[in-house]
């Protein structure tokens, strides 16, 4: 029997990033995001609301003057809620006092998607262990790189992400499962190094796997 997927509440105010993270955290097969909010106040009661694994928050938005009061009300209210922070302000002062709460993790958002996820899954290695090195993006891989090249069925998948069809519309058009469509997504992202949806398309587009436009002719194709 398959085991319940991680239930995630995303906090951050800024609306694209967010919604990469969040495209980011659906392409894997045992993570769920419940709730997408961009201030403080909102995660507090959604939290309360959803009762979600985990909180991955932001530091610096909206009525979250105070990180420690928000986090000391989103553990008052779920003590049990594994909450990470995932900003920019990595200031050691702030670090120490959330860790000392019982923040499970403080992340500097330049991590690796792998960091992240593993946080998230709550692996021994990284419990309670803060991670602020900056780790730069990984150049995108050469055309002639085997193990970058997309399949044709990968490349149909990245060819309706380009045009913003969601993981079901775009099961729906090619006739295969929204699971399936995720299963793709992860080995898209795996083999150009990408970070997010919008990163895939960018870094297909530059090694002409997709081309500009080209959804048109699929949905065509499909429909």
């Amino acid at each position: 029997m398959a085991e319940a997927p991680i239930r995630i509440l995303v906090a951050d105010d800024h609306t694209l990033l967010r919604g990469a993270l969040c495209d980011l955290l659906r392409a894997e097969a045992d993570f769920e995001v419940v709730a997408e909010v961009g201030d403080a106040r909102a995660a507090v009661t959604e939290a309360a609301r959803l009762r979600p694994d985990v909180a991955l928050l932001d530091v610096q938005m909206p009525h979250n003057e105070d990180p420690v009061r928000t986090v000391r009300h989103l553990l008052h209210r779920q003590p049990d809620l594994r909450v990470i922070i995932l900003s920019m302000d990595d200031h050691p002062v702030l670090v120490r006092q959330l860790l000392s709460l019982g923040v499970r993790g403080y992340l500097h958002k330049s991590v690796s998607r792998q960091t992240l996820a593993a946080a998230i899954r709550e692996r021994a290695d990284l419990s309670r262990r803060v991670v602020t090195i900056s780790m730069p993006q990984a150049p995108a891989p050469a055309a002639g790189r085997a193990e970058a090249r997309l399949s044709e069925r990968e490349c149909e998948v990245l060819t309706l992400v380009a045009s913003a069809l969601s993981n079901r519309q775009i099961g729906a058009r090619l006739g295969i499962t929204e699971g399936t469509v995720k299963r793709h997504l992860r080995k898209i992202f795996d083999k150009l190094d990408a970070v997010s949806r919008l990163d895939a398309v960018n870094k297909a587009v530059a090694l002409q796997y997709i081309r500009p436009g080209a959804d048109k002719r699929l949905l065509s194709r499909a429909g």
